[in-house]
């Protein structure tokens, strides 16, 4: 089997559990894949009883790897979904950050982790992504895409369309348009419902919205959503975990993506005990 590992930045007291973690797969028979330039600075590091295969960090992952193993934090695996995008890999996080809510498996669990992963021992969850087009900018999101009103002191006028229809302008600090996956992120943060992970729908919510009457609301996935901003307007775009200037030129065109991410729960994990047991949700 050949599983790839993805690390986007990592502590230096963090090396001995990625070292266990690396023994522990090779131990069972599994070829790694590591990044280019991680190898390049911390490949000293780490031993291998085999030398691993390099990938380039742009790009996706070739067809043979079986698995994508993100690890750090909730964004270090957003930034690993472009690695997937093409073939379809499913992803399993595992936590070296903090809150970790889109991971399954903490840095302490690397002998179970490998076991559950060869004994074909979890479950596959679909995640639904955005399609983002603004000007030439094209791009997928797998938590939400916002617009910020960024360093100006104004308010942003945010007009909303949904196939088409006018449905209110918010005036506001900005506003997020949300997957199910990002609906315990940003959104859940701006008072955003929490949605299940199939619930096909997306969900709209004001940031510091100027009036109380402005609330969130729910759109089903098949919808395509238009954003626009009154001429001349400057203002941030958010894109999971990036941030790009955009303008009133063109309007924010957001849809669902032609293709899911398949990310991993392992055993006696869902979407409920995470929410309970890492939002605290119920108790």
């Amino acid at each position: 089997m050949n599983i790839a590992i993805y690390i986007r930045h990592l502590d230096r007291r963090d090396m001995e559990p990625l070292q266990e973690l690396v023994a522990e797969l090779e131990n069972h028979g599994v070829a790694l894949w590591m990044p280019q330039g991680f190898m390049a600075q911390h490949g000293s590091d780490l031993s291998f009883s085999v030398s691993p295969s390099l990938y380039p960090e742009r790009g996706t992952l070739p067809r043979q790897v079986s698995f994508l193993l993100s690890i750090g934090g909730d964004g270090t695996l957003l930034s690993s979904v472009h690695l997937v995008s093409e073939h379809g890999q499913p992803i399993l996080g595992v936590n070296f950050g903090h809150l970790g809510f889109l991971t399954a498996a903490g840095k302490g669990e690397c002998h179970t982790l490998a076991e559950n992963l060869l004994e074909g021992n979890y479950t596959v969850e679909r995640r639904t992504l955005l399609q983002l087009t603004h000007g030439n900018l094209s791009a997928f999101a797998l938590n939400e895409v916002s617009l910020h009103r960024g360093s100006h002191l104004s308010l942003l006028a945010s007009s909303l369309y949904v196939d088409g229809e006018y449905v209110a302008t918010y005036v506001a600090d900005g506003l997020i348009a949300a997957t199910p996956t990002g609906s315990t992120a940003y959104s859940l943060s701006c008072g955003g419902p929490i949605l299940t992970p199939n619930s096909h729908c997306f969900a709209v919510t004001p940031i510091a919205a100027h009036t109380l009457t402005l609330r969130p609301i729910i759109i089903p996935d098949t919808s395509q959503l238009r954003i626009e901003t009154p001429p001349g307007t400057l203002y941030s775009l958010g894109i999971d975990s990036r941030t790009v200037a955009a303008d009133s030129s063109a309007p924010v065109v957001i849809s669902k993506a032609p293709f899911t991410i398949p990310l991993l729960r392992l055993p006696n994990q869902s979407f409920f005990t995470a929410i309970r047991e890492k939002l605290n949700w119920g108790r």
